[in-house]
């Protein structure tokens, strides 16, 4: 299984290898693009010095001059809409996975026993939020494989099968359009 959101290559191949780009994609997926917001991993390990081989480092992003890292993001073409807010999220939850999971991002889910410890752990994560939570759950389960006991049921209607509601469910440019339809159709029936 392969992650396809950014629908670029280089930064595709950096979600699918890299759990902090995920995590980080995921983070900045609020206020802009989906493609922008998951592409933003990739641009930010370039501006490191980094590429998508070599994919990003917790440890480096926490320990990161937060008035450079916030340059970092806001330099043309900005990483996202909000970038100095951004980049305190971004170093907030570097921090988190250093301190609580040794830097290692993909920590968080190896070992979780079960689709609600997984979702409980990610709801802790700063800037995620349950419906956040709910759609990093699917997107493990959906996309690469990750699938503890229970873990549709944790990731609520994003780990339905045949859907198009969120990132979990994009696997080229048609099906991200499908996403993109949803989510203006589900706006519109709030605002009636």
């Amino acid at each position: 299984m392969r992650i396809q959101v950014a629908q670029q290559p280089e930064a595709d191949d950096l979600l699918g290898r890299d759990p902090l780009a995920l995590l980080i994609g995921m983070l900045l997926d609020q206020q802009v693009p989906m493609e922008r917001a998951f592409s933003g991993p990739y641009t930010i390990a370039v501006r490191l010095g980094r590429d998508h081989i070599s994919g990003l480092d917790s440890h480096e992003i926490a320990a990161y001059d937060p008035e450079a890292f916030a340059e970092l993001l806001a330099r043309k073409p900005a990483v996202h809409r909000y970038p100095k807010a951004m980049a305190q999220r971004i170093q907030r939850l570097a921090a988190y996975i250093v301190d609580h999971y040794g830097g290692k991002a993909e920590a968080i889910w190896a070992d979780a026993a079960d689709g609600g410890e997984l979702l409980r752990r990610l709801e802790a994560l700063p800037g995620f939020g349950r419906q956040k939570a709910q759609i990093f759950v699917a997107l493990l389960g959906k996309r690469l494989g990750v699938g503890p006991p229970g873990w549709r049921e944790a990731a609520g209607p994003y780990g339905e099968e045949g859907v198009y509601r969120s990132v979990a469910d994009v696997v080229d440019a048609e099906s991200l359009a499908k996403v993109r339809q949803a989510k203006r159709e589900a706006k519109q029936a709030i605002r009636k």
